[in-house]
């Protein structure tokens, strides 16, 4: 990956419609050279899909925050079942080091959020957590 491909998925990031002959003028390479990169991206799997974004995605919403969470061992397969199941967890990660779980969680409110909170720390092979409320967020290009 070089320069030119970063610029592309940068504006890519921005709007995923944006037209190949709109990203050449940006970049000064020609409409052929970025639909062939763009198909390049694609095939090698770099580009995994094209996306929207709806209002309700882009507005800001009530309270969003990381959670990292330590499992006793043999919990793990268990305790991502559940964290799966809890509607206000967007997205779960699996780490190395410390923490064995990351959970990315959105509520409507701080009272929302500390029983949410509640519930993730009431499952059963949870060992620690901590949480960290994100306050604001700054788009990567």
């Amino acid at each position: 990956m070089d320069d030119l491909d970063r610029e592309i998925l940068g504006a890519l990031r921005q709007n995923a419609r944006i037209p190949a002959a709109s990203l050449a003028a940006m970049t000064g390479a020609s409409r052929a050279t970025i639909a062939a990169r763009i198909d390049r991206l694609v095939a090698n799997g770099t580009i995994a899909a094209f996306t929207i974004r709806t209002g309700q995605e882009i507005q800001p919403s009530g309270v969003r925050a990381v959670v990292m969470i330590e499992v006793v061992g043999k919990y793990g397969d268990r305790v991502a079942h559940q964290l799966r199941g809890i509607p206000q967890v967007r997205a779960l990660h699996s780490t190395n080091g410390r923490w064995d779980f990351i959970a990315e969680l959105e509520e409507r409110d701080l009272a929302g959020f500390d029983e949410t909170l509640r519930r993730i720390r009431s499952i059963e092979g949870i060992n620690s957590s901590e949480s960290s409320i994100l306050l604001k967020t700054s788009k990567m290009t």
